[in-house]
């Protein structure tokens, strides 16, 4: 009887490290809005860290996370770090390459829940008077990553947060734009 059982749970479990094994090793979550103001109205708002606690959607989720800021005040070589519930974990993000009005590469460096390294890009796009911005986030899917797509989706969890910061992003950005014009 417990022979059977044993077999059974190595079964079980051989079965469990195969489907989460086949899973994608990569993974690439992007959303994107249109905000009618120009390019570079948009790319200072991302390119400072220090403007991010206006729309970012997790300053909302911990209103109490210590944070700090590192090396210049934007653009490449900019940090931001965070240390927040568990909600926001902890972590960091290094601006690593800019192209002015066109694109933000950020390191993103997760300690807590747990570790793991992303890249995010934020992307802008001119359309007429308006601009196409695409905040994505990719990486490698380690076997934890894979276990947890399994019973959670990220893409819509991550994406969902992307898609409150854009709007926020785009009141921020247009409210600026109709200030400007006065």
């Amino acid at each position: 009887m417990v022979i059977k059982i044993f077999l059974v749970l190595a079964v079980i479990v051989i079965v469990f490290v195969v489907v989460v094994a086949r899973q994608p090793s990569e993974f690439r979550i992007a959303r994107s809005i249109t905000i009618s103001a120009s390019p570079s109205a948009v790319f200072s708002q991302v390119n400072d860290f220090h403007n991010w606690e206006a729309w970012s959607p997790w300053a909302k989720l911990d209103p109490a996370a210590k944070e700090s800021y590192a090396g210049p005040s934007a653009g490449t070589g900019a940090i931001y770090a965070w240390a927040g519930n568990n909600q926001v974990g902890e972590g960091r993000m290094t601006i690593t390459e800019r192209h002015p009005n066109d694109l933000i590469r950020i390191k993103l460096e997760f300690d807590k829940p747990f570790k793991a390294t992303n890249t995010a890009e934020f992307a802008f796009q001119p359309h007429g008077n308006q601009t196409v911005v695409t905040w994505s986030m990719f990486g490698k899917n380690n076997f934890m990553s894979k276990a947890m797509g399994l019973v959670m989706n990220c893409d819509k969890m991550v994406g969902g947060q992307f898609e409150k910061g854009l709007a926020q992003l785009k009141t921020i950005a247009e409210s600026a734009t109709k200030e400007a014009k006065r």
